[in-house]
């Protein structure tokens, strides 16, 4: 498991990474008290479902009312299951606390909501023919993965190992954990149907444009580290 090294910099709580984690796991457990039914047309209606926002035969108006386009944010606070939402959630608390702390708490929110929408929109493009809908903060995660990358190639994070009967604590390089789950989302993506229904491109998708909006924002970082 993945183990946050603290930092000496001292700022507040990491609000929008709690209001995420928040949000995810109120709606997580309201999809629970749904019948299944009705949770399976819940999920249908607010994830992205490639066939139905790529549906250029219906009218503008009619795609505006259904509100297609904001499927594409209302998926990401959407999960399959508990560990569908603790996997992305650990990740996003792992990488997200530095990252937000860098960014600043608003900034961040808007990389993570707009690294998932983009994610998703190339998911669904890569997947245009499946009517089953793309769910889940994975390629959101995945942004503030990449942006974690961006903002500290040399970083370290601490990693406890299980040796026998004891636990071994380390400290490995963020690149190289980071190298080693983008090979892996790469290595899914070509044999992501042995592996579950999982739309692995959105994850790489979500990495990359985490790296571009982290180099687009040093400008602003480094102002924001200034003052």
């Amino acid at each position: 498991m993945f183990v946050q090294l603290p930092s000496r910099r001292r700022s507040g709580p990491p609000w929008a990474t709690l209001f995420v984690v928040a949000a995810c796991v109120v709606v997580f457990l309201w999809l629970t008290t749904l019948p299944a039914d009705q949770r399976a047309a819940t999920i249908l209606r607010w994830g992205t479902v490639p066939t139905t926002l790529l549906d250029t035969r219906a009218p503008w108006l009619q795609q505006l009312l259904e509100l297609r386009a904001a499927r594409l944010v209302s998926a990401i606070f959407i999960h399959a299951d508990w560990l569908h939402l603790s996997g992305n959630l650990l990740f996003l608390v792992v990488f997200g606390v530095s990252a937000e702390r860098v960014l600043g708490s608003l900034r961040f929110l808007v990389l993570f909501v707009v690294g998932g929408t983009l994610a998703n929109l190339f998911g669904a493009w890569m997947l245009s023919g499946t009517s089953a809908p793309i769910i889940g903060s994975s390629g959101a995660v995945s942004t503030v993965v990449g942006a974690y990358l961006a903002l500290f190639p040399r970083a370290r994070l601490g990693l406890v190992l299980p040796l026998g009967m004891f636990l071994e604590f380390v400290r490995v390089p963020a690149m190289l954990l980071i190298g080693f789950w983008a090979a892996l989302q790469l290595l899914f993506t070509y044999v992501g149907p042995a592996f579950g229904a999982v739309a692995w491109w959105t994850h790489i998708a979500g990495f990359l444009s985490g790296i571009v909006l982290a180099l687009l924002s040093r400008p602003a970082i480094a102002r924001r580290l200034r003052n």
